[in-house]
């Protein structure tokens, strides 16, 4: 599980920070106008000593006692199992119902709500549609090159693309700015991703979601706290995410619930390849800016 990501969206003529907190299971990336540094601004996580100060400082009731760290072990077994349903698949289908909260400069949270539709074949084809009140775009991987277009902007990019899912999933957003919030469940190990730095894991209880039996695991790592609602019996799919950034001023929140899984859908190559339509323009994909500095952060919250 990443820690925090902060990117500059527009709601309006308001400018806000966004805590871009692209974990598992929906994509809903944040390019705006263009993609790159037209569309983002940095990205990046405070750094260690820094989110651990904050996070201690969050902790509520920390001077009665510290808090107990547990590792159960059926909580790791389901998601371990969760992780191997989605590997499994030579090929998915999933629809997402997502939303995040931003700070504005009011001090105030605003919540953005956002949907997306992810097609993905391994081991190098993926497609992903977002719309709502993010940023709305389509993105295309083919195996060979990547291709970014946002309709309302008539702006599109395109580029060469590494050989499979992973490495383009770790060069995505250095490259273009943009990432997806889904990117660690399309790993194809996800539960590699999934664990690393993990320090707590545990089983909440039963739950239902959208109609589909559950188990609600809880876990986390430094500055991150993240719960997956994981379908029960063999299938074993993820219905449900929410992460509570503990490092970050307010304890942003992202959630999202998904729908729709089809783990043999009927897909074709011209599926991923992307034609730029003749109205649209064509700009490069350009790298995020470094990340605000403390004090422009707080001007933007203050």
């Amino acid at each position: 599980m990443k820690t925090e990501r902060i990117g500059l969206i527009e709601i309006g003529s308001t400018n806000v920070f966004v805590q871009r907190i692209f974990l598992a299971g929906i994509i809903l990336a944040l390019p705006a106008s263009g993609f790159g540094a037209e569309a983002q601004s940095g990205r990046g996580a405070p750094s260690g000593e820094t989110s651990q100060k904050q996070e201690s400082a969050a902790q509520p009731g920390q001077n009665e006692s510290a808090p107990v760290q547990m590792m159960e072990q059926h909580a790791l077994d389901r998601l371990k199992q969760m992780s191997e349903t989605l590997r499994a698949a030579k090929a998915f289908t999933v629809r997402s119902r997502s939303t995040v909260e931003v700070g504005a400069k009011t001090g105030q949270h605003v919540t953005l709500l956002g949907n997306s539709e992810v097609a993905l074949e391994r081991p190098n084809k993926l497609r992903v549609k977002v719309t709502g009140e993010v940023p709305n775009f389509d993105f295309y991987y083919d195996g060979k090159n990547m291709a970014a277009f946002a309709a309302n902007n008539k702006v599109y990019s395109i580029d060469r693309a590494p050989e499979t899912i992973d490495e383009l999933l770790n060069i995505v957003e250095d490259k273009s700015g943009i990432h997806f919030a889904t990117a660690d469940v399309m790993f194809s190990d996800p539960y590699s991703v999934l664990t690393r730095d993990l320090t707590s894991a545990f089983v909440v209880g039963s739950a239902t979601v959208d109609g589909s039996p559950c188990e609600h695991l809880a876990f986390k790592s430094r500055g991150v706290h993240w719960e997956i609602w994981v379908e029960t019996g063999e299938k074993a799919l993820p219905r449900y995410l929410a992460v509570t950034y503990a490092a970050v001023q307010n304890f942003p929140r992202f959630l999202v619930e998904f729908s729709n899984w089809n783990l043999q859908p009927a897909l074709t190559p011209d599926s991923f390849v992307f034609s730029p339509p003749s109205e649209a323009k064509k700009i490069e994909f350009r790298p995020p800016p470094p990340a605000p500095t403390g004090r422009q952060q707080k001007g933007v919250k203050e």
